[in-house]
């Protein structure tokens, strides 16, 4: 992959999918109700070469490989002279899991698509059916390997709180996810959008809908596993779009900072078992954070710290940030 160069995206909703899940409208996720074309595509890298000395193209949404073979080569074509040209220095498809055979993949590569981005969402076929995939754990499995063998870099994309989900199923998934090595990950709390399967489901309380704050517990653990195994969290929540952000977004995990919520408690989270593990309990206790994460630990208008000291009954709590090691909270002293 090439991390430092321009991700310029192109999101084609519902290209190829065969499916309706329960809970989708890419549409509204991507704020692009139009079909996408050649000229969509070069219009978005004649856009990026104004501002940018290289660029990655993205194709977002859909189901790429699951497209008849000449649309597949159409829009991949519109990118070839500025790949030519050294512009563009590759591109990446996302596509479902029973949407990848070799040949698709060496159809792919022979247009410079170095990075396919599967769609997995949950590991538990149980899951996967209430939500109606049309896929299963094992294709997930399959296609990863797959995307290895032809030497393509691997994203996975998961989703917490769907129909028949729970948080140790969502963890059951990242850690089943994290064991087929993707060089990514994105994680997407499950939102209710407006006129979709999932809304009528939890309009009759068939379904209950996964908050915020149930989220916000959902994904630590699964920030903690994929940090572990060292796998970049590429994505936490949707990207906040004017559709989402206005009333599309009737129900469920929505927030356009989810993902710094998420890690302001982990960093909580942190906190408390370091304050955990001093012999006796203290009055007065100095955290000790990199100066990157100084945020992340106080939380939005301190509510972090004010959460310690009610817990942790501290007269005083003080946070000293400096070049400390990232991903970590230590004790700087207490009394």
């Amino acid at each position: 992959m090439t991390p430092r160069a321009r991700i310029v995206p192109v999101f084609v909703p519902h290209l190829g999918c065969p499916n309706a899940c329960v809970f989708c409208d890419q549409r509204r996720i991507s704020g692009s109700p139009f079909p996408v074309g050649p000229s969509e595509v070069r219009r978005a890298l004649e856009a990026a070469q104004r501002v940018s000395e290289r660029a990655e193209l993205a194709f977002y949404g859909g189901s790429f490989t699951a497209v008849p073979e000449g649309r597949q080569r159409v829009l991949l074509e519109a990118a070839q002279p500025y790949r030519e040209s050294g512009f563009l220095s590759s591109i990446r498809v996302s596509t479902r899991p029973d949407a990848v055979t070799q040949e698709k993949l060496a159809l792919l590569r022979s247009y410079g698509v170095e990075t396919v981005e599967l769609g997995a969402q949950s590991m538990d076929d149980e899951v996967l059916l209430r939500s109606a995939r049309g896929h299963r754990a094992a294709d997930t499995a399959a296609a990863s390997a797959l995307v290895k063998k032809a030497g393509m870099h691997l994203i996975l994309q998961m989703m917490t709180g769907l129909p028949a989900s729970s948080p140790e199923k969502d963890l059951t998934t990242a850690e089943a996810l994290a064991a087929l090595a993707p060089e990514g990950v994105r994680i997407y709390p499950t939102v209710i959008l407006r006129g979709t399967a999932l809304e009528e489901l939890w309009k009759r309380g068939q379904y209950a809908a996964h908050t915020v704050r149930a989220a916000v517990e959902t994904c630590v653990p699964i920030v903690d596993r994929f940090r572990a195994a060292g796998i970049p969290i590429l994505r936490l929540g949707l990207n906040p779009t004017e559709e989402l952000s206005g009333d599309e977004a009737v129900g469920g995990a929505y927030h356009p900072a989810l993902g710094e919520l998420v890690y302001s408690a982990r960093y909580l989270a942190l906190a408390r078992r370091a304050i955990r593990t001093l012999p006796r309990l203290p009055r007065r206790v100095e955290l000790l954070v990199n100066r990157r994460a100084l945020s992340l630990l106080t939380g939005q208008r301190r509510s972090n710290l004010l959460a310690l000291r009610w817990e942790f009954g501290l007269e005083e709590l003080t946070v000293r940030c400096g070049d400390f090691p990232p991903e970590t909270v230590a004790i700087g002293g207490y009394l």
